[in-house]
């Protein structure tokens, strides 16, 4: 992959009370625009009105914000997936990885992602937003917990999002990088994220302190977790 990916394990202004959050500060950061453009793409919430209403009134103010709504919801209805291409940021939402990605494919996203990072937008996303990049992810998209095993594959490995604060996260995902279930990857916890510059990761951050990343991966029958040094934003 060419190009740059934030992947917020959670956080953002999705698990925060006022909107605010440093995570999403450095990702307005990244682009170096004073004023960027930021599209929220909600698929995997159904394009949840509430949810597209709270990344509206998080960046007001210091971002020219666009909501594609995949599902023509209101008050946005249905746009061409192309103007992708037009933005700084594309941050995705969290829900149904598995919904996502089917959603996606009919509409022909997958091609107009890896076309917009390479030519430097920055993609991000949380929890099924941050799944989606990857070639294997760890979702609760079927109920239960379970491997999924058909990412876009713009990053390498699977990913693991919640991975200490929801319970049974960290134990199903050791077990299936273990099994071969899943492919090695990278497990971040809420209020953290790692970047990612063309497909490899250069950097963890979080927003609260103690909130780690790690690098896992097979060695024989066992997985391995290798922490990542995480860096605090301000105001962590």
């Amino acid at each position: 992959m060419i190009g740059t990916v934030l992947a917020l394990g959670g956080g953002g202004f999705s698990m925060s009370d006022d909107g605010s959050s440093a995570i999403d500060d450095h990702l307005l950061d990244l682009t170096g625009q004073d004023v960027p453009k930021v599209c929220f793409v909600p698929t995997a919430s159904g394009d949840d009105n509430g949810y597209a209403r709270r990344f509206e009134e998080a960046f007001s103010g210091r971002a020219t914000t666009s909501v594609l709504s995949l599902f023509c919801h209101e008050p946005w209805g249905y746009t061409d997936p192309q103007m992708l291409l037009e933005q700084d940021v594309v941050y995705v939402g969290g829900g149904s990885t598995a919904n996502l990605l089917d959603v996606w494919r009919r509409h022909g996203l997958p091609d107009l992602l890896t076309r917009a990072a390479a030519q430097g937008t920055v993609l991000a996303g949380i929890s099924a937003g941050m799944n989606c990049w990857f070639e294997a992810s760890s979702t609760d998209s079927f109920g239960p917990l379970a491997p999924l095993d058909d990412g876009l594959g713009l990053l390498p490995g699977s990913a693991c999002p919640h991975y200490l604060g929801e319970a049974d996260r960290r134990a199903a995902y050791l077990g299936w990088v273990a099994s071969g279930a899943l492919p090695g990857g990278y497990a971040v916890d809420e209020y953290a994220a790692v970047r990612f510059v063309d497909g490899v990761a250069v950097e963890a951050v979080a927003e609260r302190p103690g909130r780690p990343a790690y690098r896992v991966e097979r060695d024989g029958d066992v997985a391995t977790e290798t922490p990542l040094e995480v860096r605090s934003l301000p105001g962590a």
